[in-house]
């Protein structure tokens, strides 16, 4: 059974953090509060964890696309092409923001990522996932929790996730309500910008 773990944007507290890292490197799966929707996540380098979302989530490990939850972006070489720097603005602008860009990816992408072209990447606005990303040394693997219910496509009660997840995941983290839009994804690996959905970022993103 999960354990829900209250952490506060403002100021989360270090040893909490720390705990949650912990759970991480052991592989466990945590559900963490974003600057969107709360997401469920896990270590990126964790290949039997992954195999666990995987499986929630009804999908093939080969087929997902998930994107990477980053601090910043000073680790963006280490998973991505070299990239222009028109597309460098673009992410300098908009970042920390409720946006997944999907970048070219290079030949350092975890094993269980090798075969794809490309990589999503999110520096989400919220401090609470940020520090969990910094304290693990190394970014998350990131995809969202959906709600059975049509009328609240995501939900956004963390007591009410731990109701319904408390059983599939490790951690829930309590970070407060969360949003019900999701991040808007924008593919920059091509010549132009494509808007692949419509979510919480604006479009106007030059």
């Amino acid at each position: 059974m999960a354990e829900l773990i209250r952490l506060y944007e403002e100021n989360p507290n270090p040893k909490q953090v720390q705990k949650v890292v912990d759970v991480l490197k052991k592989g466990g799966l945590v559900i963490y509060p974003t600057d969107t929707v709360y997401g469920l996540g896990c270590d990126i380098t964790n290949s039997k964890a992954l195999q666990r979302i995987a499986r929630i989530k009804g999908v093939k490990l080969a087929k997902a696309n998930w994107s990477f939850i980053c601090a910043d972006l000073s680790n963006l070489s280490d998973y991505v092409r070299q990239i222009d720097s028109p597309t460098f603005k673009i992410l300098k602008r908009t970042l920390p923001g409720p946006y997944t860009f999907i970048l070219p990816g290079n030949n350092n992408l975890p094993k269980d990522f090798k075969k794809k072209k490309t990589v999503g990447i999110r520096v989400p606005d919220n401090a609470i996932a940020r520090a969990l990303v910094t304290g693990l040394g190394h970014p998350i693997v990131s995809t969202s929790i959906h709600d059975d219910d049509d009328i609240l496509e995501y939900t956004t009660d963390p007591e009410l996730i731990f109701e319904k997840w408390q059983n599939l995941v490790d951690v829930v983290i309590d970070g407060g309500y969360g949003d019900n839009v999701a991040s808007t994804v924008i593919d920059l690996s091509g010549d132009e910008p494509e808007v692949i959905r419509e979510g919480k970022g604006s479009l106007d993103i030059y």
